[in-house]
């Protein structure tokens, strides 16, 4: 498995104006973050709008982002729900022959017990051919998962490898890099919370803002990894206002409008999720046409 430390991003799907995928828009976009320096790439995340796509439309997401990518950079897949037991069914049997591990939610709507979520992840690790970062994000599942569960999955199964955290709790993620084992890699989930975790002692992020600005994101991370927190949270400050903008109107209808400005993508959405509103386009329109970027 190659390195998951840095800046990863949940990429979108970008669709066209009738609804399909747009197979096209997706392959500059994977370009986009190849020039851009971005560290890995995960598909058919919450952002990817995975809920919403059929079977043969995931396939074929992974085909282009797999055939795009050409092996440039890591590639981690979205497998994650809350029926344990079709994920046990969908990991044995799918191809993951171009993925470098699996990004999976903690159970949502059921609102499992701590243990429901130990014994969950356990199932899927035992059937996973590939290492696991669990993912942690209660605002979206109603269920938070405690670092005393994390950890105690992290150190009994060897292909857990990593945890994307969600929970908005900074005082929750230092738990967690103090308590979590050896070479156990803690994620943010949030970009806003990216910097203050690995400064915390954490290893990186999947990022959402990453993706439309990957040469300011991925330089902010990469500083903050090398002990350079002045010069990483001169990036942030940056970017700070377009981390907040692009989830006014929810993920991934922000990030989208930043896609439209860079000419690579269109801003649809599929339903139940709505295109950002004339107001919210015109505020991330203002935000980057006023990012400057840094001189490195």
């Amino acid at each position: 498995m190659r390195d998951l430390r840095g800046a990863g991003v949940a990429l979108i799907t970008p669709f066209k104006e009738d609804g399909t995928v747009d197979v096209e828009a997706l392959r500059r976009v994977v370009a986009y973050n190849i020039e851009g320096n971005i560290d890995y790439l995960v598909v058919l995340g919450t952002t990817a709008e995975s809920v919403t796509l059929s079977k043969a439309e995931k396939q074929l997401v992974m085909q282009t982002v797999e055939e795009a990518n050409k092996g440039a950079l890591p590639l981690v897949i979205g497998i994650g729900g809350n029926n344990t037991m079709a994920l046990v069914e969908e990991l044995k049997s799918a191809d993951l022959s171009a993925y470098d591990a699996i990004l999976s939610v903690s159970p949502y709507y059921n609102r499992p017990t701590q243990e429901g979520i130990y014994q969950h992840f356990a199932a899927l690790s035992q059937a996973s051919p590939l290492p696991i970062i669990l993912y942690n994000v209660p605002g979206r599942t109603g269920c938070n998962m405690l670092p005393e569960t994390v950890v105690r999955l992290a150190k009994k199964f060897d292909n857990i490898i990593a945890v994307k955290e969600a929970c908005g709790d900074m005082t929750q993620v230092q738990e967690l890099i103090s308590k979590r084992p050896e070479g156990f890699l803690v994620l943010s989930g949030d970009d806003i919370t990216a910097l203050p975790t690995i400064v915390a002692g954490g290893d990186g992020v999947i990022s959402v803002i990453g993706q439309g600005l990957p040469e300011e994101f991925s330089k902010m991370v990469n500083e903050g990894l090398a002990g350079n927190t002045e010069v990483a949270y001169s990036y942030h400050y940056k970017m700070q206002d377009g981390m907040k903008l692009i989830f006014e109107e929810g993920n991934p209808a922000g990030i989208k409008v930043i896609f439209e400005y860079l000419g690579l993508a269109k801003p649809f959405v599929r339903l139940p999720l709505i295109t950002a509103s004339d107001a919210l386009k015109h505020r991330i329109v203002s935000f980057m046409e006023s990012m400057i970027r840094i001189p490195a």
